[in-house]
């Protein structure tokens, strides 16, 4: 038995509406949003009384996908320190091919994203770099040259 593809990954945030905003200018698109309405959801994720929205964001060729949920029952928990620097344990970033880094960068600061470091050059393979979105989301970019 093999792994057919990655469907998705899931961040837990508190303004759903902001980080929206950053995926979609990232290039993403919105699937869909709206209240968890599942009642099997509670027994999927080992939480009682849950009460959450959800948006589904997808990568243009369909290959890929962002789910964000906001928690209203239970609240969610604040991991420490709120802008994790990048040894910290746990998933740190999602990364994404883009046609051109800078461009994307541009965007994402109107949209409250910031650059972790710089844009470098792996190489001559890729030009690469983290942004630190809203809630401090960090998604990595990569753009091959040429």
């Amino acid at each position: 038995m093999a792994i057919q593809r990655m469907d998705n990954v899931l961040v837990v945030v508190e303004d759903l509406d902001a980080v929206i905003a950053f995926f979609v200018e990232l290039g993403m698109e919105l699937e869909s949003r709206g209240p968890l309405e599942w009642a099997g959801a509670e027994r999927v994720i080992g939480l009682e009384d849950v009460r959450q929205d959800v948006a589904m964001l997808r990568v243009p060729n369909g290959q890929g996908r962002v789910e964000l949920a906001k928690f209203h029952r239970p609240k969610a928990i604040v991991p420490e320190p709120d802008d994790a620097p990048a040894n910290t344990l746990g998933l740190r970033r999602v990364m994404f091919a883009v046609d051109d880094v800078e461009d994307v960068v541009a965007r994402l600061r109107t949209r409250g994203g910031e650059l972790v470091g710089e844009i470098v050059r792996y190489e001559d393979v890729f030009r690469l770099c983290y942004v630190r979105g809203p809630e401090g989301i960090v998604v990595g970019l990569a753009e091959q040259p040429g």
